[in-house]
């Protein structure tokens, strides 16, 4: 067999995008080459390691034992690989080709996406932008397996190993739809807890801040008078734009939908608490040039002196 130092990274890059897309025709996709390409590398290192790598598995493949143990290894070497690279090449943000895996609330892709999507579409217009659902219990692993680069989320219990830098400060109004027969006097206390309300329950959901605020609420809020729960703001901010029912909402949301959804907006008359949104990083990829651009331009946009 030949010895390790001789396989070329390209070759482990192709075994580790196999692994992980579970498709040969997916991995030449991404990695922007033909099927037969891939079927005859991956001939090689099957003769290279003496192990099939991946099987057949409906229509894609599935690695073996042996693939599935050396994954981690192949993974960690491309990391070294990529990061010995990146800090011999500055970057371009006009001729990069990346793409950035960014974690969102339902509430952070209607709030970040589009201005973040139209200021790289000037600075950096080859640069691509995925939008990953947040979930608050598993995000930290999606950062730290490189799954994710950015997470931009209100979490106040984020892992410590976790680089983040503070945003912005947000709180909470409520809404209804225009034209709603006790838009007044919904604005009072009692008012507001007569009336018939969609509450959002959404800390699991990636919301992890909105818990304190949720359990106010639903303290606050008589059980006859919750019209419906949902786990989305987005989704209660629509379902409340054409009913007569008080959704309380982010303010930066309730600023961005309430227009185009025909709605108004009003202080909440019960005290709810305020929250950070933060961006938050791993420590593997903190000086990384592409990632510092990437981190700078959401400060940028997002910060409090945006």
């Amino acid at each position: 067999m030949p010895k390790m130092e001789s396989l070329d990274l390209r070759d482990l890059r192709v075994l580790d995008t196999l692994i992980r897309e579970g498709s040969i025709t997916r991995t030449a996709q991404v990695l922007e080459t033909t099927q037969p390409a891939i079927s005859k590398l991956l001939r090689r290192l099957r003769l290279r390691f003496a192990d099939p790598l991946v099987v057949r598995r409906g229509s894609g493949v599935q690695p073996t034992a042996r693939a599935v143990e050396m994954a981690a290894q192949i993974s960690a070497l491309l990391d070294m690989a990529d990061s010995l690279w990146r800090e011999r090449m500055p970057f371009d943000p006009r001729k990069s080709l990346r793409t950035f895996s960014l974690l969102l609330t339902d509430v952070g892709m209607v709030r970040f996406l589009p201005p973040l999507v139209a200021r790289l579409a000037d600075l950096a217009p080859n640069v691509k932008v995925r939008a990953l659902p947040l979930d608050s219990r598993h995000f930290a692993l999606k950062l730290e397996s490189g799954e994710a680069d950015l997470a931009l989320v209100a979490f106040p219990r984020a892992a410590g190993h976790l680089r983040f830098q503070r945003l912005y400060s947000d709180g909470y109004v409520s809404v209804t739809r225009r034209g709603h027969p006790r838009a007044t006097e919904a604005r009072t206390r009692k008012g507001f807890l007569a009336e018939q309300h969609i509450l959002i329950t959404a800390s699991e959901t990636g919301h992890a801040a909105h818990h304190e605020a949720q359990r106010v609420l639903a303290r606050a809020i008589p059980p006859s008078n919750v019209l419906l729960q949902v786990p989305s703001f987005v989704a209660g901010a629509i379902v409340a734009s054409q009913t007569d029912g008080v959704a309380t909402l982010p303010a930066n949301l309730a600023a961005l939908v309430a227009t185009p959804l025909g709605m108004t907006m009003f202080r909440t008359p019960v005290p709810l608490p305020r929250f950070e949104i933060a961006q938050y990083w791993h420590e593997r990829y903190h000086r990384d040039p592409a990632h510092k651009w990437l981190r700078s331009i959401t400060l940028e946009l997002f910060g409090s002196r945006a």
